[in-house]
């Protein structure tokens, strides 16, 4: 059974724009290859009232891979300074239609934001339905007491994964391209192995979008048993940098899956350790 409160349609977001607990989110990111810009897009036109959240800026800037979650104390604080409050429905989206905004949907929900849901089809649905855009900064925001709970189910390290590479215990996941899951191309972040975790099945993203938006719950379905995964048992979603894999697991809890973990340091970690260099396998 798909879990709707997941993701509002562009009409739901009309009807509800004016409410002050329902709270705008500009989740957009973009791969430098896409040649976009994601605060310069902003900047000409967001939903009125929406905050920019700068997923590079506000990840964990001690670490060296791309994304890594912050902790709960930094993710705290800028959502409180977003002028988001635990209490808050937030709603994130992004100008892809679905994109970056699953993994910021992920990250609410790892923090232990109770209601969030991603836009259905983004900013080009919001447009399409006639929505207004603005392009001045929102007033400024009150600071908002946030505290974030830290639930360590729903992330997996390394090492974790390394062991479920070796005993099956849970079902791994890949959104990489077809081609860089194979390990045919060469992975775009350089210093990086070609290839997959061992064990893992591959399901590229686009497999699950249709015109910016999530397939219904019998299309995910279909698509993540054509993929070879047993939704019965547990899964742990990975892509390149942890972006992308958040979509996978977006795509799980529409069809009320919920024994699943994302793998955050993904291929960006795995494909660059030493520990793992051994663990690399190649082909489909």
């Amino acid at each position: 059974m798909s879990n709707s409160n997941n993701i509002v349609s562009a009409q739901w977001l009309l009807d509800a724009i004016t409410s002050p607990t329902v709270k705008l989110v500009d989740g957009s990111w973009y791969l430098p290859q896409q040649n976009r810009d994601a605060i310069g897009e902003y900047n000409k036109g967001h939903i009125p009232g929406a905050v920019f959240y700068d997923l590079d800026a506000y990840s964990d800037q001690s670490s060296s891979l791309p994304h890594t979650l912050p902790s709960p104390a930094d993710f705290g604080k800028t959502i409180g300074q977003l002028g988001i409050s635990n209490e808050d429905h937030v709603i994130v989206y992004d100008g892809m239609g679905l994109f970056s905004a699953a993994r910021i949907w992920w990250m609410f929900k790892t923090f232990g934001h109770k209601t969030v849901s991603i836009l259905d089809g983004g900013m080009p649905a919001w447009v399409t339905a006639g929505g207004a855009t603005e392009a001045d900064a929102p007033s400024p925001v009150s600071v908002a007491p946030y505290e974030a709970s830290f639930d360590a189910e729903r992330i997996a390290d390394w090492q974790a994964v390394a062991q479920m590479s070796k005993t099956g215990s849970s079902q791994i996941l890949d959104a990489r391209a077809a081609d860089r899951f194979a390990g045919i191309v060469p992975e775009p972040r350089t210093g990086l192995k070609s290839g997959h975790i061992p064990g893992s099945g591959n399901l590229p993203i686009p497999t699950l979008i249709e015109d910016g938006r999530l397939k219904n719950a019998a299309e995910l379905k279909t698509a993540f048993e054509a993929a070879g995964i047993d939704l019965s048992r547990p899964v742990t979603t990975s892509c390149g940098s942890g972006v992308t894999a958040a979509v996978l697991s977006l795509g799980l809890a529409q069809l009320g899956h919920t024994d699943n973990k994302l793998y955050d340091g993904s291929w960006s970690e795995w494909g660059g350790l030493d520990e793992t260099a051994d663990m690399i396998e190649t082909g489909s």
